[in-house]
């Protein structure tokens, strides 16, 4: 039990790592879409090397059937592991000239997102919420090619970027990198978390009755 939680904390540390990384790219380019794009290089490395990611893991949490304790004890590490990635990586780049190009930028996107009200930011991150699921199913998926893969990825990344989506955890790193944590920033994340993860179960549900 220690050890597995041991690997998952790993994982998932990793996993918030590589989105940190992915957010100072995003940041760095003056072009959006290009930003976007270069996003996708964070997911698509996590579901190679089989690191953790909460909002590609938690569509599946509806329809585990007898480990669903195990489960959510999964997801719980798998989030405090994403933040302390993300937190990591803010906290580099803090200490970095890096920060002097993207500083402003990373300010005003935390200031629209903090400005938003709860409903908003709830309904945006159930969007987010669908195409992270998609992406990381899409993957799974042994009848689809690996080009389709990774491109599918890569446009479901791009999607949610471009349309102002919220993901959890890319607003661990952004928050974490403005300096922008009070009570109102942890409490908007809950709420993106409760998006992410309603979206993602939705999706997945729906998927799965289609199946059945």
């Amino acid at each position: 039990m220690v050890k597995s939680s041991f690997r998952m904390l790993l994982n998932s540390l990793l996993a918030g790592i590589f989105i940190g990384i992915a957010g100072t790219v995003c940041l760095s380019v003056s072009n959006p879409v290009t930003g976007a794009l270069f996003f996708g290089f964070g997911l698509l490395s996590i579901v190679v090397f089989g690191f953790k990611l909460y909002t590609g893991a938690i569509g599946y949490l509806i329809i585990q059937k007898k480990n669903t304790l195990n489960y959510l004890w999964d997801l719980l590490l798998i989030w405090v592991g994403n933040f302390a990635g993300c937190y990591l990586v803010a906290s580099g780049v803090r200490y970095s000239r890096q920060l002097l190009n993207i500083n402003e930028k990373v300010a005003a996107i935390c200031d629209v997102k903090l400005a938003d009200s709860p409903w908003s930011v709830f309904i945006l991150a159930i969007f987010c919420g669908m195409l992270m699921f998609t992406a990381v199913e899409c993957f799974r998926r042994e009848n689809v090619a690996p080009v389709v893969k990774t491109v599918i990825l890569f446009l479901c990344v791009s999607v949610f970027i471009l349309s102002g989506f919220e993901h959890c955890i890319a607003n661990m790193y952004y928050f974490s990198l403005a300096s922008a944590w009070q009570g109102k920033t942890f409490l908007w994340l809950l709420i993106m978390t409760a998006g992410n993860s309603v979206g993602g179960m939705m999706l997945c549900g729906a998927l799965h009755l289609r199946e059945v």
